[in-house]
């Protein structure tokens, strides 16, 4: 989960986490740079899976895919959105919180969902509670997912990967500290089995 400020940043970060290990980029659009470093990113460093996160409408979906995104995260999920991503072929990985929301995205055809804020809203007991009536739906927890705790989500049955801001701290990326990222993706790579 990436938040750019500076598109000066975007590609060198990038390189960063893939010297890392860490292939799949989530470039939120938390800022007004979002989508330009998902254009730059996609155009330089190829190799990279860079989508889009913080998808809350269909024309954002559509942007997104416009500016070169290969995938959507949404922290929520509407009808409207799910089918505007099918219709463009853009994959998305729509957020839930509740009961209600897993029932509205699978609806739609969605088995891989976004728990977000996953520790605000259960964390780690909610993942376990789903497991029974959501067998059959997959999980990525963001949203106060970190070191400390990624491992235990990663070891549920219904957490097939975990999403977080730790691997690029603002601070890093403000100051180019690519090295420092590097790091991180590394370590972040040595929890998967």
């Amino acid at each position: 989960v990436i938040v750019v400020n500076d598109l000066a940043h975007a590609v060198p970060m990038a390189k960063a986490l893939m010297a890392g290990g860490i292939r799949v980029l989530e470039v939120t659009l938390r800022t007004p740079q979002g989508l330009a470093a998902i254009s730059a990113i996609a155009k330089e460093v190829p190799e990279a899976w860079v989508g889009v996160g913080t998808v809350r409408s269909p024309q954002d979906a559509q942007d997104a895919l416009n500016a070169g995104a290969r995938f959507a995260v949404s922290p929520g999920y509407t009808s409207a959105l799910g089918h505007k991503c099918r219709d463009i072929g853009l994959p998305l990985l729509p957020g839930v919180a509740t009961s209600s929301e897993i029932m509205t995205a699978q609806a739609d055809g969605y088995q891989q969902l976004k728990f977000f804020p996953a520790v605000q809203a259960g964390g780690l007991n909610m993942l376990k509670a789903w497991q029974g009536p959501f067998a059959d739906v997959q999980f990525c927890p963001t949203g106060g997912i970190s070191m400390a705790n990624a491992a235990e989500f990663l070891a549920l049955s219904n957490v097939v990967c975990v999403g977080g801001s730790w691997l690029v701290p603002a601070e890093a990326l403000q100051g180019g500290q690519w090295s420092l990222i590097t790091e991180l993706a590394k370590r972040a790579t040595a929890l998967l089995p």
